[in-house]
Formats: C-alpha cells, structure tokens, sequence
C-alpha cells in the first residue's frame, strides 16, 4: 500500500490523488488559495496511487491527517465506489472527483467537475446547442450529464473502444458515434495531448479528427493542460473557435472543492495564476 506520510500531526492535508499525477498543477493552486485565505495549516500535495492500490490507500487517508482528496484520471469511476456517501450528482453521473473524510471514517463523494465545465464554458443554460464528448471514464460521464443537464440539444459520445461509448450514451441519455461528428461544442475527456508529440497531427488522428474537422467547431473544450495550447486547442484557435483549456476548468471545479472543504469563499484570481491559466475572456460569450 501507498501509505500517505504523517507529518505535523495539527496540519489540515488535502491531495490529489491520480496516475499519474505528477503533472497536477492542483497543489500550487491550492496553495495559492490557502495563502490567499490566511489557512496557515492547510497543505496539499500529489498522491500517484496505482489502480490496484487505490482502496487501500483512499481508506487509510482519513488516519492519515487528510481532511479531502480531488480524483484524477483513471480513478474517477472507482472513487464513487469507495464512498460510504455521495452527492446526487455524483451518483447520477457515476464518478466522483472530490471525496472528504469524515471524523467517523467514512468517505464521501461529490462531483464538481460537472459544474466546472459549465462555469469554464461560459454559457448560460439552456445551451441548445449540440456537443460532442470524446472519451468514456469519469470527466467524459461529468461533461455529458452536465450538457444534458444545461439543456444541449444533442449530446453524442466518441470512445476509442466503442463499447465503452455505448454503455456510457445508453446509461445517460446520450447518443453513442462511431466516429467524431459534426456538433456545435467538442469537449475532449481523454488524456490525449498529455503527452507532447512531435507532430500535432498525429495528436488529433489519435482523436479520430483532423485540424480542418475541429475547426468547424464553434467551441473547444479541452481538458487536458499543457505550458502551451494542445494539438487540439491549435486547430481550434486556427479555425476561430472559441477555446477553454483545462486549466479553465481545473480552476472552476477546484474552486468548488475548496469551497466544499473550508467553507470559504474560493480566491478564483489567486488560483488561476497560481495553475497557470490564461487571462479570462470578457468579450467570450456567457462571460
């Protein structure tokens, strides 16, 4: 087991647990906003847990000195089955992204990766407007039941294994494709882009498209975060698209979290600059 370090025993410790995880840029957000806030005794830090640890780890973290935990990829799904509690959301959605430890033990689960989306979007609902999600674990399950929810139109799903497009459109209400589509919003929940490639091109092939096909996209989500714009934000700022990086939405949904745990108001202008993310947008619309 990965057993999380016991350091100053007073120490509120929050993490992000993940594999990998080693890119998170969540520990400088947080704390950012831990200074910003005055929280001197509130830490963060990355947890990389592997698959086949992820309960035994999750469960120890509560004796541990943890007061919370965000939930990266792959662990979305399988962190909802661990809790003891969870929010309606995060049982609608089927994947949970924040856990706090409660006094007694207990795990409980929420998702706040849903509502980041929207926020970092920018519009307001009803969205009438018609996305594509690629990919099919728990940011992918987030991003459609929130667009169903802000009233899309149309919500249609792209998975590399088909199947797991399938399962995911027939449990949620959306529509599975058997390759990416036209649409007015493509949101991609995969992790392609994480890692930089030589060439841009073989980034998008990886997604099914090419740079002309996203540049029919009005929007362009993108939750993968880089130093630069990913392959897939390139061709869509090349073709005049409105684009949202993940840092957008690691900001909103971090934020939400924070909230969650402090009960504070979360310093959003400290936390973006401490992740990063570019200046926002005020002629973007919804902004």
């Amino acid at each position: 087991m990965v057993r999380p370090p016991r350091l100053d025993p007073l120490m509120r410790r929050l993490g992000v647990i993940g594999w990998p995880v080693a890119h998170s840029r969540s520990p400088a957000m947080f704390e950012a906003a831990f200074g910003a806030c005055g929280l001197k005794d509130w830490a963060y830090q990355r947890l990389p847990v592997p698959p086949e640890l992820l309960e035994q780890t999750t469960r120890a973290l509560g004796a541990a000195g943890f007061v919370g935990a965000n939930v990266t990829i792959p662990h979305k799904q399988a962190a909802l089955a661990l809790a003891d509690r969870a929010s309606e959301a995060a049982r609608a959605i089927g994947a949970a992204n924040t856990l706090t430890f409660a006094d007694v033990g207990a795990i409980e689960a929420q998702n706040t990766d849903a509502p980041g989306l929207l926020a970092a979007l920018g519009l307001e609902p009803p969205l009438e407007i018609s996305a594509l999600v690629l990919g099919a674990g728990g940011s992918a399950r987030a991003a459609v039941w929130a667009l169903l929810g802000a009233g899309a139109g149309s919500v249609s799903v792209w998975n590399r294994t088909p199947e797991r497009a399938s399962a995911l459109a027939r449990e949620l209400g959306a529509q599975a494709m058997a390759e990416p589509g036209e649409a007015d919003l493509l949101v991609n929940c995969t992790s392609v882009g994480l890692e930089r490639l030589a060439n841009p091109v073989a980034a998008l092939n990886q997604l099914a498209l090419t740079a002309d096909q996203v540049g029919r996209y009005r929007y362009v989500v993108d939750l993968v975060y880089n130093d630069e714009p990913t392959p897939l934000l390139e061709a869509a700022l090349e073709g005049g698209a409105h684009t949202v990086s993940g840092l957008d939405v690691l900001v909103a949904q971090g934020a939400l979290s924070f909230e969650a745990w402090t009960g504070l108001p979360a310093p959003r202008d400290a936390m973006r600059r401490a992740a990063g993310a570019p200046v926002l947008d005020t002629d973007a619309p919804g902004r």
